[in-house]
């Protein structure tokens, strides 16, 4: 039995096809993690381009410009070989790994928040430690993601599109 409770979800029996679940794994702790940030008032983006070529698996900016960066680990082996994550913290006010109900909790870092997720959200099992970014960098991280963000809905409004093609 896991040492830490499972996200609250719906009735498993309920199900919508318009709706499908998500592929299980990565797919699934992401959507719950994101759905979890946006209840505490976070937009989030996937996938976020750091300076140095390293993404991030979830970007988080609320109200305050606090930034949270999560990485998900869908298994022990996909932990143990990533050594980009401590480099992430110098991109965010706090640093969380996000794994399913499954997964050892013992084997994340202690000066790590962790969250457990499903496909239906996502629950904070540890804070992490704050260390606030510095206000340059802060301003240029949450234009950063701005930007991104809104590039990213425009080609998915507008798939053939391309900026090459804009008219004045």
């Amino acid at each position: 039995m896991p040492d830490h409770p499972a996200p609250d979800h719906p009735d498993p029996a309920f199900s919508d096809p318009a709706f499908p679940d998500p592929v299980p794994g990565a797919p699934s702790i992401t959507r719950g993690v994101r759905r979890a940030l946006a209840q505490r008032g976070f937009a989030s983006v996937t996938e976020f381009r750091l300076n140095g070529g390293r993404r991030a698996d979830v970007l988080a900016v609320d109200g305050d410009g606090t930034v949270v960066i999560v990485e998900v680990k869908s298994s022990v082996a996909d932990f143990r070989c990533d050594r980009k994550w401590p480099e992430y913290r110098a991109w965010c006010d706090s640093f969380f790994f996000a794994v399913d109900e499954a997964f050892p909790a013992a084997l994340i870092p202690d000066d790590c928040g962790l969250m457990v997720a499903d496909a239906f959200g996502a629950a904070v099992v540890r804070d992490a430690p704050v260390e606030r970014l510095a206000a340059a960098r802060r301003k240029a991280l949450v234009l950063r993601v701005a930007l991104t963000a809104a590039t990213r809905l425009h080609r998915a409004d507008d798939p053939g599109f391309a900026p090459d093609q804009a008219s004045v």
